[in-house]
């Protein structure tokens, strides 16, 4: 693995890791902060097609239902393609204030397009979706 590679994925780490730190500080200024202006988003029945939109329907989120959560995240793979592009798979689930651990039925597999521009790495794309617990 060349230096560049190793550096990328620091660089990739260290998004996630202000995704999640925004989060839980119910920022959502600082969540789409690295997102591409024609990022996408995709969760259980809606649609969020630019950073805006993404921006705003969090910043709801937070203000309502999000209030005060915070998230559980657990990196399962990152490769590369090509490049200037690289998938994150992750398993993340929200904590509501109180909880320490998420309950399996609310655990989701989630898929991470980011891609670099002007050397920086940027979320192009999110989607998630229920994780299927074991026996199910």
């Amino acid at each position: 693995m060349s230096d560049s590679r190793t550096q990328d994925k620091a660089a990739i780490a260290a998004v996630l890791t202000a995704s999640y730190k925004a989060w839980e500080a119910g920022d959502a200024e600082g969540m789409a902060a690295d997102y591409t202006a024609d990022a996408t988003a995709i969760m259980t029945g809606s649609l969020r097609d630019s950073r805006e939109v993404i921006r705003a329907s969090m910043a709801f989120a937070f203000a309502g239902p999000l209030k005060d959560t915070s998230t559980y995240n657990k990196q399962i793979g990152l490769r590369f393609v090509g490049r200037d592009a690289a998938i994150v798979v992750s398993e993340s689930g929200i904590l509501f204030p109180g909880q320490t651990e998420v309950p399996d039925a609310r655990k989701v597999n989630a898929t991470w397009v980011f891609e670099e521009r002007d050397g920086r790495w940027l979320i192009a794309a999110y989607h998630n979706s229920p994780a299927l617990t074991p026996g199910q």
